[in-house]
């Protein structure tokens, strides 16, 4: 999974051609560390249909407001520079994620 930062978001996120899910996760949040074998792993299975990155907000703060991320963990959804869908905090689940990339792909 590709790692962006504030200064690569643009360039591979809003930018992207393909369709991008974004990991937003932070150094102190226990449940976005959870959730990330989970996310490798449905990287795995969807890949090749659209691009996975991560964002560690804590090197990010104004970023992620930007994007309005106000909870941990946020997964977002791009199309075209857009956010067009995310699971925030309780419902990131490996479940709720896996349907939203198929309404996508």
């Amino acid at each position: 999974m590709l790692s962006v930062d504030k200064d690569t978001f643009d360039k591979e996120v809003l930018e992207a051609s393909e369709t991008v899910l974004v990991d937003f996760w932070s150094d102190g949040c226990e449940p976005c560390k959870a959730l990330l074998p989970d996310i490798e792993e449905l990287e795995g299975v969807y890949g090749d249909k659209i691009k996975f990155v991560k964002l560690n907000t804590t090197q990010a703060r104004r970023l992620a407001i930007k994007q309005k991320v106000l909870g941990l963990p946020t997964i977002s959804i791009y199309k075209a520079g857009e956010k067009i869908e995310e699971v925030t905090k309780d419902d990131a689940t490996k479940e709720n994620i896996e349907a939203m990339i198929k309404r996508h792909i």
